[in-house]
């Protein structure tokens, strides 16, 4: 899959392109729904299937106060869709010059000038360009004048086919799944374990001093983590290998109220090893309980072997 991210440098294809358009975050069912149509009707009328989508979400530059915490970031968006089958994915610099810019530009800019588009596939209430100007109606009007098809669908369940707004797969809908700790819902949405990635610093090593050492991962702030409780997942280390993993996420009440920074802390099971500064993924595949908070050390850390007994039993399954 190539990766065009200065459209300036494109070059039109000859054989022209099927094209997507949008955040794309999480890259989730309904997503997937919509790409396998690009990479299906490319390969029957042997063009090229593109994804355009942008390097930051573009809520965070139009209205930054009450943009949405992310599902993913750039690099991991396109690790997702390099599994799609797209021969191509555009990342468009977002930034205020860009959010000014008038819809039917970008189309021509990015759309017909970088990628030859003959066939343009988005949801149904898509928007993009100078305050949302642009949707399916207006790419439609230009399509018609610079020769591009548009086809604008339904949003889907999670078995794909088109929903009821409140069985719809959305990036909004997963998220509020995460917030409210439905944490199956979200994965079934995502059709993989929701995940968040950072480096591992040096916390107060608490968990260290009670016989449950862990991998405290500083999540950047403009990402979800799911709501505060116990999960089991996997720890993925930057060389790929996949630790089993109990997971907390929370204030740690026991020891500081409510107060305290949420914090990311992976508890590798059965797993002996250094590894501060490295870059890791968590995924979150199973949550064990809620956060709670314990009258005591002893008593916390007698609640932990039963979490990490069920981590175990959960993994396994």
């Amino acid at each position: 899959m190539d990766v065009i991210r200065d459209t300036d440098e494109c070059r039109r294809p000859p054989e022209g392109s099927v094209v997507t358009i949008g955040a794309y975050d999480g890259v989730h069912l309904g997503h997937r729904v919509v790409i396998g149509e690009v990479v299906e009707r490319a390969a029957a009328e042997g063009r090229r299937a593109a994804l355009v989508t942008f390097d930051r979400h573009p809520a965070q530059v139009v209205r930054p106060d009450s943009a949405p915490l992310l599902l993913c970031d750039l690099d991991h968006k396109l690790e997702l869709l390099a599994s799609t089958g797209l021969d191509a994915v555009v990342v468009v610099r977002f930034d205020a010059e860009r959010a000014r810019e008038e819809p039917e530009d970008f189309v021509r800019r990015v759309l017909v000038e970088c990628l030859g588009a003959t066939h343009v596939v988005v949801g149904e209430d898509f928007h993009f360009g100078h305050r949302r100007r642009g949707h399916v109606d207006l790419l439609e009007d230009l399509g018609a004048d610079l020769g591009f098809t548009v086809h604008g669908r339904r949003l889907v369940g999670a078995d794909g086919a088109p929903a009821r707004d409140d069985a719809q797969v959305s990036s909004t809908a997963i998220r509020r799944a995460l917030a409210e700790g439905r944490l199956d819902d979200a994965n079934h949405m995502l059709g993989r374990p929701h995940e968040v990635r950072g480096p591992v610093v040096r916390g107060d090593q608490r968990g260290r001093t009670i016989g449950f050492p862990t991998a405290n991962v500083a999540v950047a702030a403009e990402f979800l983590v799911p709501a505060d409780g116990i999960y089991a997942g996997d720890l993925v280390r930057a060389d790929g290998a996949v630790l089993p993993a109990a997971i907390y996420v929370g204030h740690r009440p026991t020891f500081y109220g409510d107060g305290a920074a949420v914090l990311v802390e992976a508890h590798v099971l059965d797993f002996d090893g250094d590894l501060y500064d490295e870059r890791v993924a968590v995924r979150f595949r199973h949550r064990i309980r809620p956060d709670a908070a314990f009258d005591g050390v002893e008593s916390l850390a007698a609640q932990l072997a039963i979490d990490c007994d069920d981590a175990r039993r959960l993994l396994a399954d």
